[in-house]
């Protein structure tokens, strides 16, 4: 045997080892870098703010602490006003409940020449085994809320300390990072750190105004139906649609057609198809433009650049996909080198008159070409 096999092998199962600790430690701490992704796209938001604050002679430390509490204060504010209101609705809807189910049996009785009753229908379903299964499952599931519960006000807390620091801190943060760099390279980070606070910015601002267009569209239609607080609901659709990915559709649409059912059932419905045309809307035509124009990118690439953020990340990449392929565009645009376009029409999508005839020529002559020979009179 070699000499060099034994101090080989050891070598191979001592890099493998290092692998699998490696991937195991990645996988147990990938929560908390994703927290810390979060909070610094966070802190590079309100940087500008921050930033400003700082340069007229307000600590940045006071400056962060003073944007994180009025937007902290706006947020519970708006929970608060939005849970009174939910429970008044429940309540009315609960107590409605009764007559809303008489309107439809009564319906299904006239149009399917049935005979149902408010009562036989209870104490079916009073006595069905479905429902004690869902009492007992939603009875030990409490702890699970519980603890979901929990968890997420947790990790919130843990987004808005890294924020807080990366925020309040943030000019030591980049000396720290440049120490460690060649001039040359500090010159690059600095660079890249600044195009990425426009890109954030310019990425928030898009969503704060597609959610202005939002709430404005819903409260007309909830002001038409005469759907009570309106413009509550319409704030709560604008936020909770741009700012919350994937589901936050779902979410924001749901609750003003709970509102609407309580005014008339049918009201809903139409909550519903308007909410689904107007995503439609939003996601073809809306965003790609705005997203396009503020964050300069081109709309298939944004598009793209979600879809590849949310298979990657799921929520959080959906969120921060745009910013960051904006970043690493307009960083790699400064690296490529590029040439004027010649006058040529075929850039335009337009082709030369002259091409266009003699091709023209070349495709009848090839057809007459291919055409069999006409046959000969025998006489």
């Amino acid at each position: 045997m070699p000499r060099w096999l034994p101090r080989a092998m050891v070598l191979a199962f001592a890099l493998y080892a290092c692998f699998q600790f490696g991937s195991w430690a990645f996988h147990q701490l990938v929560g908390l870098l994703i927290n810390i992704l979060i909070a610094f796209f966070l802190a590079l938001a309100i940087e500008p703010v921050v930033g400003r604050m700082a340069a007229r002679g307000i600590r940045r430390g006071l400056a962060t602490f003073l944007v994180f509490f009025v937007v902290m204060l706006a947020g519970v504010g708006f929970v608060v006003l939005l849970g009174s209101m939910l429970a008044g609705q429940i309540v009315d809807m609960v107590e409605d409940f009764p007559k809303y189910l008489d309107q439809v049996i009564n319906w299904i009785n006239q149009t399917f020449h049935t005979e149902l009753s408010r009562v036989a229908i209870q104490d079916s379903l009073l006595r069905s085994d479905w429902l004690k299964k869902y009492v007992q499952n939603s009875a030990s599931g409490v702890l699970d809320v519980s603890a979901t519960v929990l968890g997420g006000l947790f990790r919130l807390l843990t987004i808005f300390l890294f924020s807080f620091y990366f925020a309040a801190d943030g000019p030591r943060l980049r000396r720290a990072l440049c120490s460690v760099l060649p001039p040359s390279k500090q010159t690059e980070v600095l660079r890249a750190w600044e195009i990425a606070v426009d890109k954030t910015g310019g990425y928030l601002y898009s969503r704060g105004l597609m959610a202005l267009i939002s709430g404005v569209a819903h409260y007309v239609l909830l002001a038409l139906l005469g759907v009570p607080y309106a413009p509550a609901l319409a704030v709560w659709v604008g936020l909770v649609s741009q700012f919350i990915p994937t589901i936050g559709t779902y979410l924001a649409g749901a609750l003003p057609m709970l509102i609407a059912f309580t005014v008339n059932p049918w009201y809903a419905l139409w909550v519903l198809c308007f909410v689904l045309v107007y995503q439609q809307f939003e996601n073809y035509v809306l965003q790609p433009k705005l997203t396009a124009r503020t964050v300069d990118i081109h709309p298939a690439v944004a598009f793209g650049s979600v879809i590849a953020g949310t298979a990657l990340l799921g929520a959080v990449g959906a969120l921060i996909a745009i910013p960051a392929v904006a970043t690493l565009q307009a960083f790699l645009g400064a690296y490529v080198k590029r040439y004027d376009v010649t006058d040529d029409p075929r850039v335009h999508g337009h082709r030369r008159h002259g091409e266009a005839v003699v091709a023209r020529l070349q495709r009848a002559l090839s057809a007459r070409r291919e055409q069999p020979p006409a046959p000969r009179d025998s006489a």
